[in-house]
């Protein structure tokens, strides 16, 4: 896939599965792993956490404040999709193993940079600080009546080449 199919494909992404199956092609193509059958979970979580791994298991668990934050302030459905693409990828990345948070870092800015140009949101993401994107994550109030969480349906449904 060339940069401006998958930029094409990521604007045009209706749901977190779409989303997550250009991740993995990206990852593949750039360092060649690949990881099936993960779980995508959104939680409420402090403010200073997107989203994280279980190390072992097939859960990533992202942040819904966060999420439902950059839903409402952003300018475009490209855009939510941009965050979720960084997000998910760093998580992936985690999913494959890599602890390091400084190495995870640097590996999503290299794979957004070359499946997706120098130039695209995600590499911007990747590059820096939430908050000189998102600064009303500085006063973004934890979700006090949501407690729970939410198993995604039919995330990485890619994996799943039949319904068992």
């Amino acid at each position: 896939m060339t940069t401006l199919e998958l930029r094409h494909r990521l604007e045009q992404s209706k749901d977190f599965n779409d989303v997550f199956s250009l991740v993995k092609a990206a990852v593949e193509k750039t360092i060649r792993l690949h990881r099936a059958g993960l779980t995508l979970v959104l939680s409420p979580l402090p403010n200073h956490i997107g989203a994280y791994h279980v190390m072992g298991s097939n859960l990533i668990v992202m942040n819904r404040n966060i999420l439902a934050m950059v839903q409402a302030t952003s300018s475009s459905k490209a855009e939510e999709n941009a965050f979720v693409f960084s997000i998910l990828t760093h998580e992936y990345l985690h999913a494959l193993g890599f602890a390091d948070e400084g190495t995870v870092r640097n590996m999503v800015k290299k794979i957004s940079i070359e499946n997706l140009g120098e130039d695209h949101l995600v590499v911007q993401m990747s590059s820096g600080d939430f908050l000189k994107l998102y600064p009303q994550l500085r006063t973004l109030a934890p979700d006090k009546d949501s407690n729970g969480y939410e198993i995604v349906k039919d995330f990485d449904s890619s994996s799943m080449p039949y319904i068992g």
